[in-house]
């Protein structure tokens, strides 16, 4: 497998220079929500270092194009080493997985309205696919969506309810997820909208066990919201094919994200072993902590690894739907005991906020449900290797 190249490398040393040197200190910065989520306010400002720093968006190239998914990688592991390092580098959930999604299937039109101000971090977006559970609505399987969509002239019309749309509260840029009632385009529509929008009104913003996102994981309802023909990405009833263009690359970069912010609670975790005695001699010393420690180094290089094999099959143009499964689930549940790992280490001060470790364990547990559970992956995996034995066996 070829070597990124240095241009790439460099830019990944200076986000991580960036993040750990600027970003990290506003990691104790109260300016946050209801919930402990970074107000809009606070990512403004970092945005703006970001700029200055020349590290704003740097997935994205100067002329629009994306990095490779393995340079990619580089990048957004190094951003995330802060909880607020996404967010200031505009590398952050759903913005990153919105940006690829336009850029790969909205018209020239579309990318110049949508996606330009999201590239230049001046406003934030919201993916409106998923539904409320008691109404039977689509979670882990999107075939489920109830919200429906009705072609009405020169605009579509849609009406239903959404829940766990995270950043809805305050964004600017909407990707709207419905199902076509026409019968000649049967299937699922996607539209790109302008927020706030008086249809689109937010009914509860439940408090959910990670805070890293601003906007919550809004529960919403869509009243009759019309929407131009022309803001339609792609053709109608194709969306479930569009969301696939996204889902893979968005799960992976999931992936990069929090290893990054495990790679640092890591050394958050060592730091503390190191320094602290305890029956005589540091914490590292006991093997029961030293081992965890240990434990961790030999995970994060297998997520590291999972992650750039992935990249690579993604690099190839394949959807890599098997590959993003089962990197998602390896490296979520990896990192879920490394991050377990990290707060046993510290004992009493890893379960509380001096550190940024409590709140890692907390985003890693969220993130084994987020773009699929792990069971619903292991689940498609097997159908994949019932399907492969069937062929292999005629």
């Amino acid at each position: 497998m070829s070597a990124l190249s240095p241009e790439v490398l460099a830019l990944a040393d200076r986000v991580e220079a960036f993040v750990r040197n600027v970003v990290a200190p506003y990691e104790q910065d109260p300016r946050r929500d209801h919930h402990g989520a970074p107000s809009d306010a606070l990512v403004h400002d970092l945005r703006g270092k970001a700029r200055e720093a020349g590290v704003l968006t740097p997935h994205i190239r100067p002329d629009g194009s994306h990095l490779t998914q393995r340079e990619t990688a580089a990048v957004l592991i190094r951003s995330g080493l802060s909880p607020l390092g996404p967010l200031a580098c505009n590398t952050a959930a759903p913005d990153e997985g919105n940006m690829y999604l336009i850029r790969h299937v909205a018209s020239p039109a579309l990318q110049e309205r949508f996606l330009k101000p999201l590239v230049e971090g001046r406003t934030r977006s919201a993916f409106f696919m998923t539904e409320p559970a008691e109404l039977q609505g689509a979670g882990a399987d999107p075939s489920m969506m109830i919200t429906t969509t009705r072609r009405d002239g020169n605009h579509w019309v849609v009406n239903g309810k959404k829940c766990f749309i995270t950043g809805a509260n305050g964004a600017g840029v909407g990707i709207v997820m419905a199902r076509s009632e026409e019968e000649d385009a049967p299937g699922a529509c996607m539209f790109l909208v302008d927020l706030p929008d008086p249809a689109i009104t937010i009914t509860g913003a439940p408090n959910t066990i990670d805070n890293s996102m601003p906007g919550t994981h809004a529960e919403l309802t869509i009243d009759n919201l019309r929407i131009p023909a022309d803001q339609m990405l792609g053709q109608a009833g194709e969306g479930f094919k569009y969301a696939q263009v996204r889902l893979s690359p968005a799960r992976l970069s999931h992936c990069m994200r929090w290893l990054g912010a495990c790679i640092r609670a890591q050394e958050i975790a060592t730091d503390y072993a190191c320094r602290r005695h305890a029956f005589g001699k540091q914490l590292i010393e006991h093997e029961g902590v030293g081992f965890m420690l240990a434990e961790n180094r030999i995970l994060l290089k297998q997520c590291e690894l999972m992650i750039d094999w992935c990249a690579s099959v993604l690099d190839t143009g394949s959807l890599g739907a098997v590959e993003s499964s089962m990197t998602k689930v390896s490296v979520s549940e990896a990192l879920m005991k490394v991050a377990d790992n990290c707060v046993q280490v510290m004992g009493g001060t890893g379960v509380t906020d001096k550190t940024i470790v409590e709140q890692v364990f907390r985003e890693i547990r969220a993130f084994r449900i987020y773009d699929g559970p792990t069971e619903v992956h292991k689940w498609s995996l097997a159908k994949a290797i019932r399907r492969e034995w069937r062929q292999a066996h005629g």
